[in-house]
């Protein structure tokens, strides 16, 4: 029973962070264009995170182009600044986004 509970506690340990950025992503509106495995206004969050894979400063540069927008890089729909979203926020979604497989 003890080895249950503690396997169910590790996989709800492992899940939970996953959900909470989610959570973030579309509390800041960024479920509104993007979604985690398909192309809506913006790539999929699959697709970015394949797209920077390896890349030693991928969490910053993303975590700058959440916040002060972009365009050019996933084609002609250019993604707007996002100034409700805090730097540290930035950081953690850009990190979710990176996590996506």
């Amino acid at each position: 029973m003890k080895r249950a509970l503690f396997a169910l506690a590790a996989l709800a340990a492992l899940s939970a962070p996953a959900l909470a950025d989610q959570a973030l992503a579309t509390a800041k509106n960024c479920m509104a264009c993007h979604a985690v495995d398909k192309k809506l206004v913006g790539p999929s969050y699959k697709d970015v995170a394949a797209k920077y894979a390896g890349q030693k400063d991928a969490v910053n540069r993303l975590a700058v182009k959440i916040v002060k927008g972009g365009a050019g890089v996933w084609g002609p729909v250019p993604m707007p600044a996002n100034a409700q979203v805090s730097d540290a926020e930035a950081q953690k979604l850009a990190a979710w986004v990176l996590s996506q497989k």
